[in-house]
């Protein structure tokens, strides 16, 4: 049984962009130098050995230490936030534009950011996958990599 219309396809209240991505990382001093200096990202929030926030566009990347996030309580507005946390290295995407791919290299080279691999993707995407100092896969890609517009 599912609930909600469906137009063309889509639930009603489907949403329409992915606000924001979290990664986790012990060292946020690292974690802040590598997404200021090296990917080049705004800061828009820290709260020391806890979390960094930084916009990404119109999007947020959350950089969370988890040995805090999974233990400790907060809340706002007298409701607590979910506890959370991971293990290991994740992976999520930056979208970037072709152009701007020799840049992103030498961003990393001038910050011995070692590129793992760089993929050419039969239905027209580009790829250049490195390591945040956690060892999250930090992926730049263009959007051809899922949708035919750039």
């Amino acid at each position: 049984m599912t609930s909600g219309k469906q137009a063309a396809g889509v639930l009603e209240g489907t949403p329409s962009a992915i606000l924001e991505t979290v990664v986790y990382c012990e060292d946020l001093a690292a974690a802040r130098q590598f997404y200021e200096q090296v990917v080049g990202l705004q800061l828009v929030s820290d709260e020391p050995d806890r979390h960094l926030f930084f916009r990404v566009g119109k999007s947020m990347l959350l950089v969370f230490n988890p040995n805090q996030t999974r233990t400790a309580t907060v809340k706002v507005g007298g409701q607590m936030i979910p506890r959370h946390g991971g293990d290991g290295a994740s992976h999520f995407a930056f979208q970037s534009k072709r152009e701007q791919f020799e840049a992103i290299g030498q961003r990393l080279a001038d910050h011995a950011v070692a590129i793992e691999a760089q993929i050419e993707w039969p239905g027209g995407g580009h790829s250049i996958y490195c390591r945040d100092p956690a060892g999250n896969s930090v992926e730049f890609a263009t959007r051809t990599l899922w949708f035919h517009e750039e």
